[in-house]
């Protein structure tokens, strides 16, 4: 299998997609610590190879992130093709069930899922997320309140709430 990866520019920093025909695999920011790493496992699970490049799947998401980042997008309707244990994907799912503009927290997330005492692997399945943005793992908070750790750093996290919170 091929994959086709492309860079586009935000107002957050610069995003690498990763895409077959049909799916997005990956999309997260290009400063990302671990990005090579991610990278690198995606192509073992899927046995592919990426190589540069576009499709209609990554222009259908450059697209929607124009419309997100310009405050004109409701919802992503591009496919994700989600690699992850079980457990990870019932999170990464979860996740998506947070409305923009609303944060919730990592206990909140273990109680949806039915998986009270797990917070902490919640917090680490969070942390796995490789679709930033669209699954909204910038939208888990402390139980206290507070903002905690986001792979691609706190200022983009305050941003992407903040920013969020003024479309609702």
């Amino acid at each position: 299998m091929i994959l086709k990866s492309a860079i586009i520019n935000t107002k957050l920093g610069k995003i690498v997609i990763i895409a077959d025909e049909n799916y997005i695999y990956l999309l997260e920011f290009t400063d990302l610590h671990n990005l090579e790493s991610e990278i690198e496992i995606l192509k073992f699970h899927t046995k592919s190879k990426i190589t540069t490049g576009r499709n209609d799947i990554i222009d259908l998401l450059e697209n929607e992130i124009r419309q997100y980042f310009n405050g004109k997008l409701d919802k992503f309707t591009v496919p994700l093709e989600l690699i992850g244990t079980e457990f990870q994907q019932r999170v990464w799912n979860e996740l998506l069930q947070i409305p923009k503009g609303i944060t919730v927290s990592y206990i909140d997330i273990a109680i949806k899922i039915g998986k009270l005492k797990s917070f902490r692997a919640v917090a680490n399945a969070n942390a796995s997320n490789k679709i930033a943005i669209i699954i909204p793992c910038h939208r888990v908070i402390n139980a206290n309140g507070n903002l905690c750790g986001y792979a691609s750093g706190i200022k983009r996290k305050q941003w992407l709430i903040n920013h969020e919170s003024n479309l609702i």
